[in-house]
């Protein structure tokens, strides 16, 4: 048996009137529209809700299940403890949605709980979903670092294992979308935010999954989204299903992105598979990228590949490499990122090689092999990495952080032997002060401590 249907809900704390003492007015619609999803699941008559939540554990290389047999979460970070909520956990069709997603080499377990308490990514739907009624089990989900793509095939096991075991299923696909809307929302704004809201809403409105899957990685980790994640999945899980799409609303007074949607099943549709479009969509793209990198992108990339490839370091420079190149000396850094998410960065802030090319070769290595924060590259994912290069200009030393501009400097923070930099014109980071608060932390320095400030130009190839 396929499931039921779908419903995408945010997850604001301030929409349940416990938290909200009257601000949730300000977000009627959202709650209007959050109690007509729930009693339309309701009348859908579910054995169990499968959730997914960006707040329940998220691994980079592991698809967290919450094990056990039930849980309880409240509102007590929120200042209502009185609103709790247990639910029994699914186990049979966890453990069916882990042995599928095992076979189909995706990382997912029960492994690494860190807090069994429900999250309230989760509690808040709940939350209203309790109040029309559905009291059934549930199987919570979190998400990963792994691709769109990933997310998707997740879904699907999840579809699969529904069906194996005979259940009626929701799945329930808990997000926020961008965290910019607004300059004077606790997040800021960026151009990106609306953006992304417009494109997510007309997904939502459309029932055409493919866009969940296919959009640009700069411009959702610009937006701050929440939910991106979630909704892949959840478009795996009605794979190859008829849906009537339904956007039941969508605002964002607070600078937060909150839409509601609901999505039931009124039969099949092979048309609506959409795996095989996203992987197309993605090859493209990597496709693209690459037949527009310049030398020094081309040569950081000859250098990782000759390396894991060939277990050796790059012999001998290539003979038609620019000037700019092997005419002087500067520090660089190499970055890495595959299905938009950074895989290794490492760099210099001063020149440690004769010439800027061979700063390149040896930073590309160390970026995808002695980065501590990921695994070295492997050689089945060096056609799936998208590199750039940043060429460092000479630091000079700051006397006010007015001086600063997190898109046009990046910052050296130093304290006694304690030293950390942050590159210019990253995605979101937008204010001086998350940039030095970054710096500070890469470095192990307090922020208490008084630490001197440099900054320094780059020249960023792509």
């Amino acid at each position: 048996m396929p499931l039921l249907g779908a419903v995408l809900t945010p997850h604001p704390p301030v929409l349940l009137p416990e938290v909200g003492h009257g601000r949730e007015r300000k977000i009627a619609a959202t709650g209007q529209a959050m109690r007509q999803a729930a009693e339309a699941v309701a009348r859908w008559a579910p054995e169990v809700l499968v959730v997914a939540s960006p707040h329940t554990v998220l691994y980079a290389d592991y698809f967290h299940m919450a094990p056990g047999s039930g849980a309880v979460g409240d509102m007590a970070a929120f200042g209502a403890p009185q609103v709790r909520l247990e639910v029994r956990y699914d186990a049979p069709l966890r453990a069916e949605i882990i042995r599928r997603a095992e076979a189909a080499a995706l990382p997912a377990g029960t492994l690494g709980q860190r807090d069994p308490r429900l999250d309230h990514g989760v509690v808040i739907p709940l939350y209203y979903l309790r109040k029309a009624g559905v009291t059934c089990p549930v199987v919570r989900l979190g998400l990963s670092g792994f691709s769109a793509l990933d997310h998707y095939r997740l879904g699907q096991c999840v579809a699969e294992a529904v069906g194996t075991l005979g259940r009626r299923a929701v799945f329930v696909a808990s997000g926020d979308l961008s965290h910019k809307l607004k300059t004077d929302g606790p997040y800021g704004y960026a151009p990106e935010g609306p953006v992304f809201d417009e494109a997510v809403t007309r997904t939502m409105a459309s029932g055409n999954f493919l866009e969940f899957l296919t959009m640009e990685p700069s411009l959702c980790e610009r937006a701050a989204e929440c939910g991106l994640r979630a909704f892949q999945i959840m478009a795996g899980a009605l794979d190859g299903l008829a849906v009537e799409p339904q956007l039941l609303s969508h605002e964002g007074p607070f600078g937060v992105g909150y839409g509601v949607a609901l999505f039931p099943v009124t039969g099949r549709d092979d048309t609506r598979r959409y795996a095989a479009a996203c992987e197309e969509a993605r090859k493209a793209r990597l496709a693209a990228r690459r037949a527009g990198e310049d030398p020094w992108v081309r040569l950081a990339r000859l250098s990782l590949e000759t390396w894991v490839r060939q277990g050796r370091p790059l012999q001998a420079l290539p003979s038609d490499l620019p000037a700019e190149l092997t005419d002087r000396a500067a520090g660089t850094f190499v970055s890495l990122h595959k299905d938009g998410r950074l895989r290794g960065c490492i760099g210099t802030i001063a020149p440690t090689a004769e010439t800027v090319a061979q700063e390149i070769v040896q930073n590309a290595v160390s970026a995808g092999t002695r980065d501590p924060r990921f695994p070295p590259v492997g050689a089945r994912e060096l056609d799936d990495l998208e590199y750039s290069v940043d060429v460092l200009g000479t630091p000079e030393p700051v006397d006010s952080t007015d001086q600063l501009d997190p898109k046009r400097y990046g910052v050296i923070v130093s304290y006694g032997c304690k030293r950390g930099l942050l590159l210019p014109d990253l995605d979101g980071v937008d204010t001086v002060e998350e940039q030095l608060d970054i710096a500070r932390r890469k470095g192990g320095i307090r922020e208490e401590d008084p630490c001197a400030i440099e900054r320094f130009k780059v020249v960023r190839h792509l």
